[in-house]
């Protein structure tokens, strides 16, 4: 512990650390004992601290090793999309609703929270960018039964933040309505909902089960957050079709992508233009502020093959694109207005506590401290 408390010392002066002697598995302990520190010296700030995998198997290994080494600690997941760079398709809706579901938690974070928190990610999660950070704060909606809510407004926010409507509630995401009655599968929850109006009045909400649609209990309150990343109102689809015709030029006749859009409607693959809607876009950087970031082993070279395979995906959409733009069904938009660049990258790590994890013993130094882990007996 006298080793922790001297990196946590360094943390606090924002220096990087190698902790040495870190087999698979022995990290999920490390870490939750790094994240009960962090908490004890938060002074009433929400501490977080960022594990970053390789890959996403190794998150769901960590994940797992957590659950079982501190249960009382609070675990975020936050995946990459399942979807390859500049692809035609969305993300899985799941996968979107879980992303969205983190960074409004993140976003909402306050001095009131004492519970250890520790965000899982992936280097794909951490390195692509995401919806700006005062968008994620802003956009939410809590009611409460006796609330004076009108439906049709509940049903146009549902539209806007990419929920679908459905004869059926079954899969996270989907809504529907018959008469007072609004059901609703929202991201976080377990299961879905039932919403039970009288005129303008909420005046019950109850959990269903999806396959019988029999009731299995009463909520108190709800807050949703959007299921995509990509919101569709009067100001970002202006702001979309504005930037689209400045990086691409006007010849937009045929282009489907940007007819949906200026129609409203969901165009699938449309959240690869994602800071088109909001004329920026922010990382998970922005949402973890200071919190120290902890590495995978190798995770640095799968962000170094990362880079790579954005830039020879978006070669190819270019070079599709150059060869006859005014008919080209793909317009690309430049790396580094979705992902990090590589500067981008290198300085991140560089500005605030990372701490890299090795399996292996290191030569000691004053940036290294061995946590004491060995494979085997």
């Amino acid at each position: 512990m006298t080793d922790y408390k001297r990196a946590l010392a360094e943390i606090a002066r924002g220096h990087s650390l190698t902790l040495s002697s870190v087999p698979d598995g022995f990290d999920a302990f490390v870490a939750a004992d790094f994240a009960r520190l962090l908490a004890s010296k938060a002074h009433g700030r929400a501490a977080v601290l960022v594990h970053v995998a390789r890959d996403g198997q190794r998150a769901r290994a960590f994940e797992e090793a957590v659950a079982f080494a501190a249960p009382d600690l609070e675990l975020l997941d936050f995946p990459a999309w399942d979807c390859q760079p500049y692809d035609r398709v969305s993300p899985n809706a799941a996968i979107a609703a879980r992303r969205m579901t983190v960074l409004s938690r993140l976003a909402r974070s306050n001095s009131s929270e004492e519970r250890p928190r520790i965000l899982s990610t992936t280097v794909n999660a951490l390195m692509q960018r995401v919806p700006p950070l005062k968008w994620i704060s802003a956009e939410s909606f809590s009611a409460a039964p006796g609330n004076a809510i009108e439906m049709d407004s509940l049903v146009r926010w549902l539209e806007t933040n990419g929920f679908l409507r459905s004869s059926t509630v079954r899969e996270t995401g989907e809504y529907a309505v018959r008469g007072g009655i609004l059901d609703l599968y929202a991201p976080g929850m377990l299961a879905p909902i039932r919403l039970d109006f009288f005129g303008d009045t909420l005046e019950s909400i109850r959990a269903f089960d999806a396959e019988s649609q029999r009731t299995t209990g009463q909520l108190r309150a709800l807050d949703l957050v959007p299921m995509s990343e990509v919101q569709l109102t009067t100001e970002t689809m202006k702001r979309f079709r504005q930037a689209y015709i400045t990086q691409f030029g006007a010849q937009t006749r045929g282009d489907m992508l940007y007819e949906a859009v200026s129609e409203g409607r969901r165009h699938a693959g449309m959240e690869h233009w994602l800071p088109l809607f909001y004329g920026t876009a922010d990382t998970l950087f922005d949402y973890v502020g200071d919190a120290p970031i902890f590495l995978d082993a190798l995770a640095e070279d799968a962000a170094t093959e990362r880079l790579s395979q954005i830039k020879d995906y978006y070669d190819a959409r270019k070079e599709q694109h150059d060869s006859d733009p005014a008919r080209s069904p793909y317009k690309p938009l430049a790396p580094d207005a979705l992902y990090l660049s590589p500067a981008e990258w290198s300085r991140a790590l560089e500005t605030g506590p990372t701490l890299r994890f090795s399996p292996f013993e290191v030569p000691a130094a004053a940036n290294v401290i061995d946590c004491g882990g060995h494979i085997g007996r």
